[in-house]
C-alpha cells in the first residue's frame, strides 16, 4: 500500500494522454493542463505519442514514455518511433515508468484520457497504473476525461466492458461537450448506467489567439495529416478555379508522407501558400473568410471560437463516425457546409465553398459553450473540496 500526501493549497494533477493518428487527444490535453496551471493546480502531464512541436506549451511538466504509433495494420497494430511492432519488453518499460512517475508525483487527481472508452492498445500500463491507485491511501480521485462525441463500437461486450470499470474505479467522467450540442448518450448507449458520474465541462478550447502576424482568406487545414491527401489535392484544385478568392493558407498537417507533401507542393499555385505547420494556425481563423478542413474535435472547436465560416470534410474512412457525426449537426445548426470524403473533388469542394460564403452572418456571440479548459479546472477543485474527510 502506498501513502499519498496531504492535499496542500496546490493540488497535485498527473494527466495522462496518448494520441496513436491525430494529434486532436494531445491538443484538448494540452489545452486542458495549461488552464489547470493558470488555476493554481501542480500538473503533470504524461504522454504516450511521438512528439509534436508546440504540444505541451512551455512551463508545463512533462513526462513522455517512449512513444507509439498506429502500424500500416491499423489500430490494433502499434509500433515504435521506428517503425518497429512493440514487444513485451517495450511494454514493460513503458508500464514501469508511468508507474514510477505516479510514486514520485503523488497526484491528488489521475485523469485518464480516452480511457477506458478508447485505448484499450494501452491498457497494458493503465491497468497497473489504476491497481497502483487503488492501493495508494490516501487514494486519488480518477477520473476519465472524453471528448463530446465517441466513435461507435462493433465489437459486442466493450461497451459493458467500459460501464464495468467506470463503476469500479472512476470517481467521475469528465465529456468535454455541450450537452445542448450533443450527449453522451448520443454515442454511447449505455450512458445511462453511468449517469450519476458524468460531468459535462463545454467543449474545450484555448486562450483567444493574438491577431495574426499575416493574414489569408482561405485557410484549409488537414490536421495531423496522416489522411489528409485528399483533402489538400482537392482544395489545390479548387483554389486553381477559384483564384478571385484571395490568397489561400493550406496547413498539410507534420504526419502527411514527405514524397506526397512534394508532389502536393509542385502543384501549388502563387496565390497558395502550402506548409506542413502554422503555430499560428488558430490566429489565423479570426482573420479568414473561411476555414476547410476536417471535423475533428479541436479543428471544429478553433473554427467556433474565431466565427469562422467554415466547410466541414469529415474523415470517415474505416467506419469512422465520430466526425461525421459533429459536421451534420453543424450543418444543420447553419454554422458550416458539409462536404462527404466519398464525393471529394476540385469541383465539389468549390460548389461547398460557394455555399459556404452564401449562409447567413455567424451570430457574434458563440453558440456552443466554449470555456471547457477553465471549468474543468472548477470542477476538479469543486470534487476535492467535497471529497469525505475519511478520504483525506
Amino acid at each position: 500500500m502506498t501513502d499519498a500526501a496531504t492535499i496542500g493549497p496546490q493540488p497535485r494533477v498527473l494527466y495522462y494522454v496518448q494520441h496513436l493518428l491525430g494529434i486532436g487527444h494531445l491538443a484538448r490535453a494540452s489545452h486542458i493542463v495549461q488552464a489547470l496551471a493558470e488555476n493554481d493546480f501542480e500538473v503533470t502531464l504524461v504522454t504516450g505519442g511521438m512528439p509534436v512541436a508546440g504540444f505541451p506549451a512551455d512551463g508545463i511538466d512533462h513526462v513522455a514514455l517512449p512513444p507509439i504509433a498506429v502500424g500500416d495494420g491499423g489500430f490494433s497494430q502499434l509500433v515504435d518511433a521506428d517503425g518497429d511492432p512493440v514487444d513485451d519488453a517495450f511494454k514493460a518499460r513503458r508500464r514501469d515508468l508511468l508507474l514510477a512517475t505516479y510514486r514520485e508525483k503523488r497526484p491528488d487527481i489521475v485523469i485518464l484520457e480516452a480511457f477506458p472508452f478508447g485505448r484499450r492498445q494501452v491498457r497494458f500500463e493503465l491497468l497497473p497504473l489504476i491497481e497502483a491507485i487503488e492501493a495508494t491511501r490516501p487514494r486519488p480521485l480518477l477520473l476519465t476525461s472524453l471528448r463530446d462525441i465517441l466513435q461507435e463500437r462493433a465489437k459486442p461486450g466493450r461497451d459493458e466492458e467500459t460501464v464495468d470499470l467506470v463503476h469500479r474505479y472512476f470517481d467521475r467522467v469528465l465529456v468535454h461537450g455541450d450537452p445542448t450540442f450533443v450527449r453522451l448518450e448520443d454515442t454511447f448507449p449505455l450512458a445511462r448506467s453511468i449517469v450519476d458520474q458524468v460531468v459535462y465541462t463545454g467543449l474545450v478550447t484555448g486562450r483567444p489567439p493574438a491577431a495574426p502576424a499575416e493574414s489569408f482568406d482561405i485557410v484549409v487545414s488537414a490536421g495531423g495529416g496522416a489522411v489528409g491527401a485528399g483533402l489538400i489535392r482537392a482544395a489545390l484544385e479548387a483554389s486553381a478555379q477559384r483564384t478571385d478568392l484571395g490568397r489561400w493558407c493550406i496547413i498539410a498537417g507534420p504526419n502527411l508522407p514527405q514524397p506526397d507533401f512534394e508532389r502536393l507542393a509542385a502543384q501549388a499555385p502563387d496565390h497558395v501558400e502550402l506548409v506542413r505547420f502554422r503555430t499560428d494556425f488558430r490566429s489565423l481563423l479570426t482573420t479568414a473568410r473561411l476555414s476547410i478542413s476536417q471535423a475533428g474535435y479541436n479543428t471544429v472547436c478553433d473554427i467556433q471560437q474565431a466565427g469562422c465560416r467554415s466547410v466541414l470534410v469529415p474523415f470517415a474512412s474505416g467506419g469512422e463516425t465520430e466526425q461525421t457525426a459533429r459536421a451534420e449537426r453543424l450543418d444543420r445548426m447553419g454554422l458550416a457546409v458539409v462536404l462527404p470524403e466519398d464525393g471529394l473533388s476540385g469541383d465539389t469542394m468549390v460548389s461547398a465553398i460557394n455555399r459556404a460564403l452564401d449562409l447567413a452572418a455567424l451570430p457574434d456571440v458563440p453558440v456552443l459553450q466554449l470555456d471547457g479548459a477553465n471549468r474543468t479546472a472548477e470542477l476538479l477543485r469543486d470534487l476535492l473540496n467535497k471529497r469525505p474527510a475519511s478520504q483525506l
